[in-house]
């Protein structure tokens, strides 16, 4: 687009301007729109279950995250309504303090990676990666992660994800694995158990959660693959883990499981 200053007609000039300013209008009205829609579900009642729910205290590994009280079904029906955000205005919506404004945000985001082309794809995509510090709780990570960083990886190199399976940063940790679910959904387990293995000593119980809920999502498609994980590294793997992983196996091979009894001596 070519900008209104190097127009030399006063009147194309003027037009442009006006075309600008009412742009910028329309976004503005579109992001102040969202978030007042937002407020207007907003439940104090509410807003303080989700606070201890999502562990919010200090200490706890969403210490400072703030809530007002949206519920989920409100808070996508407002997605449904402003699915055409510009990605500039989703960009600020996603760097909020305000946990709901971040997932509406985000889930304007796979609204718009599923229906856009590669080349709005890779924008959004590497918004997502530039916005990362604000994907930080296990809702938004897993609402919008699979639908954007592992869609994208579909036909791509996926040495990314190995460098989250290795990050400090537990919410990166989590991406890696949940990334995974789009190659499961694709039938590609590899990374799924790759990343698995490397997460098999993690110290934290969310990690935990995520390896099993991928490995049980792993055994729908391959049981095979998945049974010989497990013969080799279930014996090692946290509980909860464990527990995830085989929630869906036939209750006598689940208690031989928890039991340690058909684990490989390899």
């Amino acid at each position: 687009m070519v900008p209104c200053r190097s127009i030399r007609s006063g009147r194309e000039r003027f037009l442009c301007d006006l075309a600008s300013a009412l742009k910028y209008a329309y976004t503005f009205s579109m992001i102040t729109d969202i978030q007042t829609a937002i407020r207007e579900v907003a439940d104090t009642q509410k807003s303080a279950l989700l606070g201890r729910f999502f562990k919010t205290g200090p200490g706890e590994y969403a210490e400072g995250d703030q809530f007002i009280g949206g519920t989920v079904p409100q808070l996508r029906a407002i997605v449904r309504t402003y699915r055409d955000c510009p990605l500039s205005e989703v960009d600020t919506l996603l760097a909020s303090p305000i946990h709901e404004e971040r997932f509406v945000a985000l889930q304007l985001l796979v609204g718009q990676f599923a229906r856009g082309d590669a080349r709005v794809q890779k924008k959004i995509f590497d918004l997502y990666i530039r916005r990362i510090p604000f994907v930080n709780n296990w809702d938004l990570v897993d609402g919008s992660t699979p639908h954007i960083i592992g869609a994208y990886l579909l036909d791509k190199d996926r040495a990314l994800l190995y460098t989250f399976a290795r990050s400090r940063d537990l919410w990166r940790r989590r991406m890696a694995i949940l990334s995974t679910f789009a190659f499961i959904r694709a039938g590609d387990l590899r990374d799924t158990l790759a990343i698995a293995e490397i997460l098999l000593h993690d110290q934290h119980d969310l990690i935990h959660k995520a390896v099993g809920w991928m490995l049980r999502e792993a055994e729908k498609r391959d049981p095979r693959a998945v049974r010989a994980f497990l013969a080799l590294h279930g014996k090692e793997m946290p509980r909860t883990m464990l527990r995830y992983a085989i929630e869906r196996f036939p209750e006598r091979e689940r208690q031989q499981y928890l039991q340690g009894t058909i684990f490989s001596c390899a």
